[in-house]
């Protein structure tokens, strides 16, 4: 029934509102800093800010609709809401704000048509869309408007879209390869370590050992570096002296399951296991493997995101949410409250002018922190990287 009320109130919303008058302050929810000691700019009168997400509300007939279908809708409303709740906390800045929401159907001729309406040529900001060819698709419409659009979920390069007005948030994979290529040189010496990739040269392997590869060549080049296909073709190369820190660049279940385990094994032999520190691809956070053995060989993984449950302000957000919609934030409502929040207190905060200080005011999130640099070819683009490593049959964050 919740997933039917939720369908319900996105088509009032998207049909018959279309965008939302001065939202109200929410209680409990972190606020911002004001570390700047700068006059800011003047405040617009009302800012507009127009969300494009996929709710694919003409596929359904409310009285027909399965259960099935409505859940296809749930990553685009739970997003909404949250960017909405998010904007309703950036309020208590004394800034008047209109949201207008529209529904991009997954579908570029749909968007074609969204993209001349007057409110969203007029806005502020744009908050999406959210797919590649999509966010592809907008880059002549964002140049001829001057308008800044945010790429909310994509992690497509910001190069792949060269679109200097472009907003990315998620980091890519070349910034995870980085990251846990400067934690390992930082944190290991190099005369006592072996770096070593397992990799299947597979497209989706590539893409991730590549910057890994690059970031020890041309930043820490006293370190060894290894590459092979297999655990078991790494096995026969071992030295008992060294220390290991060890890269599956895989993602693929099976191939991950087994090369944890082959590992698992050569740390814990009979006769004197190897010092083996285990470093994985980030999509391994969304997938099932051995906590035990995920822990035993001190994993860590790099991230975009992540939620502390046991932190207040996360505790305030869920019964905020649960106390207007009635169910369950999921991660896409978080991600939605982070992106309102930070961008409408930095409207609030700056005016016009909010754009000029993207690089310079940090945020730390319920869900995603913002740490943004900018190129004049793509954009601006979040840096901020989590790590987090398997200690105790639990996930915690180390960086």
């Amino acid at each position: 029934m919740a997933n039917y009320k939720k369908l319900l109130g996105v088509l009032f919303v998207v049909v018959f509102a279309a965008c939302s008058p001065k939202m109200r302050t929410a209680n409990n929810l972190p606020k911002p800093v004001d570390k700047d000691s700068r006059k800011p700019a003047a405040k617009f009168a009302e800012a507009n800010i127009s969300l494009l997400v996929p709710f694919n509300l003409n596929r359904f007939n409310l009285k027909t609709a399965t259960k099935a279908q409505v859940n296809d809708a749930n990553m685009a409303i739970d997003f909404y809401q949250g960017v909405k709740l998010g904007i309703d906390s950036a309020a208590s800045l004394g800034q008047n704000f209109k949201l207008h929401v529209f529904d991009t159907r997954e579908n570029n001729l749909q968007l074609a048509t969204l993209v001349k309406n007057e409110a969203l040529k007029n806005s502020n900001l744009v908050i999406g869309p959210v797919f590649p060819t999509s966010i592809k698709f907008i880059k002549e419409v964002s140049a001829a408007n001057n308008l800044l659009f945010v790429s909310p979920l994509a992690a497509t390069k910001p190069s792949d879209f060269a679109n200097s007005k472009l907003i990315s948030i998620v980091n890519n994979i070349d910034q995870h390869g980085a990251q846990i290529a400067n934690y390992i040189a930082h944190n290991f010496k190099a005369s006592e370590t072996i770096v070593v990739l397992i990799n299947t040269k597979k497209t989706s392997d590539e893409q991730f050992a590549l910057p890994i590869k690059t970031q020890f060549k041309q930043t820490h080049s006293s370190f060894v570096v290894q590459e092979y296909a297999s655990t078991y073709a790494f096995e026969t190369n071992m030295i008992k002296s060294k220390t290991y820190a060890v890269i599956v660049c895989s993602a693929n279940l099976s191939f991950v399951k087994s090369s944890i385990d082959k590992l698992y094994k050569l740390k814990h032999l009979k006769t004197g296991g190897f010092d083996i520190h285990l470093f994985g691809h980030p999509n391994w956070l969304k997938q099932n493997y051995n906590v035990q053995q995920l822990a035993g060989l001190r994993t860590i993984l790099s991230t975009s995101y992540h939620i502390d449950y046991k932190h207040n302000a996360v505790i305030s957000f869920i019964k905020l949410y649960r106390a207007k919609y009635n169910y369950e934030p999921s991660e896409y409502a978080f991600k939605g409250f982070d992106i309102g929040f930070y961008f409408g207190k930095l409207i609030a905060k700056y005016g016009a002018a909010y754009a000029a200080y993207l690089t310079q005011e940090k945020y730390i999130g319920l869900h995603n922190s913002f740490v943004f640099n900018y190129n004049s070819d793509f954009g601006y683009y979040n840096t901020h990287l989590m790590l987090m490593q398997y200690n105790n049959l639990t996930l915690t964050r180390i960086d």
